[in-house]
């Protein structure tokens, strides 16, 4: 199980090196369906993972292409939002969680094949700095939304983030990988936050398979950082289209184990 939990940290951690998120998304079906863990611990634990690799790999992009005052702000506005869908999770059936989370990836994974045109957007003005009249509510509202998604499906929410950064506020693709990262760290500490809690209230804090988190989150971490170096080597294009490609695999692997689940019970 450590050797698996590794081989699948591994993947996590290249993934979001390579491509500044994705890995939350691949993360919690690794833990479910590949460690058979349940997914009332697979969240949390995938939280951990998600959080601690997305710092590793943003250090040597801090200086040079995080967008601090977006990452803030975005990141601001999902800490309550966090907490509200970690507390929404507890309260719903799993199998249909799956499910929603396996619309989404396909969702992600169909907007990741389309062309990205990354010739600026509402944020930056054309003299250079940013248009925070246009650029602060579709910000606010990225964070609001990614946020939920972090504490409702223990994703960071990096496959999300970076098309939108590129897309709707007009990141460069390093930028907005850079970016992501820093907002994937806040939201996946918040999430966090009411899992412990509850796990706190009920004495089954140390019900957690940590040692599998151990493997995975080690491994992860290993592979994100000459991921990153990797990253800068290869064109966005082809990383985007070559995650979109494994996103909708899973996605289906996902349905399929979740319908089957459904139909008996």
């Amino acid at each position: 199980m450590i050797v698996l939990a590794a081989g699948f940290g591994l993947l996590i951690g290249a993934l979001l090196g390579l491509v500044g998120g994705g890995g939350g998304i691949l993360a919690v079906p690794a833990l479910v369906y590949g460690l058979g863990l349940p997914l009332a611990e697979a969240v949390p634990a995938s939280l951990v993972v998600i959080g601690l690799a997305s710092a590793v790999a943003v250090a040597p992009r801090a200086r040079r292409e995080v967008d601090w005052r977006l990452a803030a702000i975005i990141g601001a506005a999902g800490i309550p939002t966090s907490v509200a869908g970690g507390i929404v999770h507890q309260q719903l059936d799993g199998r249909w969680l799956m499910l929603v989370f396996a619309a989404l990836m396909v969702t992600a994974g169909l907007r990741m094949l389309r062309d990205t045109d990354e010739t600026g957007g509402v944020c930056e003005l054309p003299g250079g700095g940013v248009a925070w009249r246009h650029c602060l509510p579709r910000a606010v509202a990225t964070g609001l939304l990614v946020g939920f998604l972090t504490g409702l499906l223990g994703v960071g929410g990096g496959f999300l983030l970076v098309p939108a950064l590129v897309v709707a506020l007009g990141l460069r693709t390093p930028n907005a990988v850079a970016t992501s990262l820093v907002v994937i760290v806040i939201n996946s500490i918040a999430a966090l936050l009411p899992y412990l809690t509850a796990a706190s209230a009920a004495g089954t804090a140390g019900g957690l398979e940590w040692w599998i988190i151990g493997a995975f989150a080690a491994a992860a971490i290993l592979a994100s950082l000459p991921a990153g170096r990797l990253a800068h080597r290869l064109s966005a294009r082809t990383l985007s289209r070559g995650f979109a490609t494994l996103v909708l695999l899973v996605a289906a692997g996902v349905t399929a184990q979740t319908v089957v689940a459904l139909a008996t019970t």
